[in-house]
């Protein structure tokens, strides 16, 4: 179960679900099974560079600075009598320089002597660390959160309605073979920080027309704050 996954599974534990499977059938859809009939695919929302930059997606230019707060993060070795710590990591564009990168290893060493509190602190202009406590067992004292880019567009509503669509799209070409095996299937994308204002916003105007019986909008950084995607079909 990867850093994605293991964020999605806390929301559904949040919702009380009491029984949760993990990739019921394998390596297929769905991600997970809630009470034996809920099926629950996961995905980060992906969006794409801006006009003229390219056509990759965001998270593929995330990747070498996750692969590089990765081996931090490893670096600190297993649990510590039980507890460890989720680290997300906030950054703003451009990438910072990897200088100021090497200088997370002094704020996590920092915070492992005094692990008592959730915190988050600023390192230089471009990168805020955000420490969370593990609900239950980890093998490692540091693992990787989620991966957060401020400068991708995450306040502007047609980029993010954009992109709800298309995860959508994609999400509903893979189940279509898996579909039949359960009643209820949902979709969680885990997206971006959303202020008041947007989720005032989205929650009145982000309506995608899709198939699913819920498409939730998770926050990358708080399991608890999430919405469901209104559907046009419905309305």
């Amino acid at each position: 179960m990867d850093a994605t996954e293991e964020h999605a599974r806390k929301y559904l534990l949040h919702l009380g679900f009491q029984h949760l499977d993990f990739e019921p059938d394998g390596n297929t859809p769905p991600d997970f099974l809630a009470e034996k009939r809920i099926a629950v695919e996961v995905r980060r929302l992906s969006q794409t560079e801006p006009p003229g930059v390219g056509s990759r997606g965001l998270e593929e230019t995330e990747i070498p600075l996750q692969r590089l707060v990765g081996r931090v993060l490893r670096s600190f070795g297993p649990s510590r009598l039980g507890v460890s710590w989720f680290v997300s990591i906030t950054f703003n564009r451009p990438l910072p320089q990897r200088k100021q990168l090497e200088s997370i290893k002094f704020h996590l060493e920092a915070f492992s002597r005094d692990s008592k509190n959730n915190h988050s602190e600023r390192i230089g202009d471009t990168i805020e660390l955000e420490f969370m406590a593990a609900d239950d067992a980890q093998p490692a004292f540091f693992v990787p959160g989620a991966c957060v880019d401020d400068d991708s567009g995450g306040s502007v509503f047609g980029e993010t309605q954009r992109n709800v669509d298309l995860c959508i799209q994609e999400k509903t070409r893979r189940i279509a073979p898996f579909r039949h095996k359960y009643p209820e299937w949902w979709l969680i994308l885990i997206g971006y920080k959303l202020d008041g204002f947007d989720r005032k916003l989205y929650r009145e105007q982000l309506g995608i027309s899709h198939t699913w019986d819920k498409v939730i909008l998770l926050s990358p950084v708080d399991h608890r704050s999430a919405f469901d995607v209104p559907n046009q079909v419905t309305q």
